[in-house]
């Protein structure tokens, strides 16, 4: 256990993607290649305010990122342990 960071980041990326709406968010970000928040409300049908709580909890976990473009903002993972964990967990 010489780095013993590199559990705590994996911790906090599994508390982060620990709730369900959170993980779908992720997954469908992973396989659509980004999409905004527009496009996440329609598929999860839930409330865009609460989309964008989700949304927020992943950016300041550092699993995704928005690139804006314009008036719309894209968001796609960057977190590779996310990635590799979502895509083991919902491999087609």
């Amino acid at each position: 256990m010489k780095d013993i960071n590199k559990y705590y980041e994996a911790a906090e990326i599994l508390k982060v993607l620990g709730h369900p709406t959170r993980l779908c968010i992720v997954n469908g970000l992973i396989r659509n290649q980004g999409c905004n928040v527009s496009f996440m409300q329609s598929c999860l049908n839930i409330p865009q305010s609460t989309v964008s709580q989700h949304i927020s909890k992943l950016k300041s976990a550092g699993i995704i990122v928005g690139e804006r473009k314009g008036l719309e903002i894209t968001y796609k993972v960057v977190n590779q342990i996310a990635i590799d964990l979502v895509n083991s967990l919902f491999e087609d």
